[in-house]
């Protein structure tokens, strides 16, 4: 099996946003909660990686990134419905295989989805008390990744969610030339380590990082085993979580965008031409 050239993946992708407007409601909440489990388990698998480590900032950062990857690898492998991949749905708008009413009830209903599957998770790691082990460097691990995204100015989560959202559209697209299941596994492979690796923002894995925080900060011993004090986390609220979703996600969009719209102008730009003639 060849992988198929750039203009035969980008008419897939075309297609592929199509059908997702298209999709019935409960199944789009359906798969949309099956995602955000997914991401979240990959983010809790990164948060136990990076949990006392000693390797030094890059390589413990790398091997975060690849932990993480699992959980785009589910989305992907299983069909499941990702916000942050439904960004590229933008090339099937341009393309007028859909109208944008279709792709903002998909975004809507894929955004909200993905936060339950996230906060069942979160509740789950939280109510289990999974995030005590390790002499509590789980949660110090926790911790201190919430506190740090919940301080990020409004233009820096922006700008790290644009980032963020180019290399999880690219690991996407590479990954739907794969025509196995171990071809999929590498195209989402290295995109999304890049990104974990890189401290780059992720809305949907901060539907996991900033409240799992929130809820363990109130815990006792958490926040001085993170080696911070208590005035060091007054932002670390559900205000905070929204203050740091808000410019990731609308980063997100844009980083979708940037990936979604070359294919449009390049790869796409022909069969308009032909359709025009026709």
């Amino acid at each position: 099996m060849t992988a198929p050239t750039p203009e035969e993946l980008s008419r897939e992708i075309a297609r592929w946003g199509a059908l997702k407007a298209q999709s019935e409601t409960v199944a789009t909440l359906m798969l949309a909660v099956a995602a955000g489990v997914f991401v979240a388990l990959g983010a809790m698998f990164a948060s136990s990686i990076g949990a006392g480590s000693e390797l030094g900032f890059g390589p413990t950062r790398l091997l975060m990134g690849l932990g993480f990857s699992v959980g785009l690898l589910f989305v992907v492998v299983l069909g499941a419905e990702l916000f942050t991949g439904n960004n590229l749905m933008v090339t099937s708008l341009l393309t007028h295989q859909v109208r944008f009413i279709g792709v903002a009830r998909n975004w809507t209903l894929v955004y909200l989805g993905n936060f339950v599957g996230s906060m069942a998770i979160v509740l789950l790691v939280f109510y289990s008390r999974w995030w005590e082990q390790g002499d509590m460097t789980f949660a110090a691990e926790a911790l201190s990744t919430a506190n740090a995204k919940v301080n990020l100015g409004f233009v820096e989560a922006f700008l790290r969610g644009v980032v963020a959202n180019i290399l999880v559209c690219l690991a996407v697209w590479t990954a739907a030339a794969g025509r196995t299941v171990t071809d999929k596994m590498f195209g989402v492979l290295l995109p999304i380590a890049a990104f974990v690796t890189g401290g780059f923002e992720h809305s949907i894995a901060n539907m996991y990082f900033t409240p799992i925080g929130v809820l363990i900060s109130g815990e006792p011993g958490v926040v001085e085993a993170a080696g911070l004090a208590a005035g060091e986390v007054e932002n670390l609220t559900w205000a905070g979580v929204v203050g740091n979703l808000i410019p990731v996600t609308l980063g997100n969009i844009v980083g979708g965008v940037m990936v979604g719209l070359p294919s449009r102008a390049v790869h796409l730009r022909e069969d308009e031409r032909v359709d025009e003639t026709t």
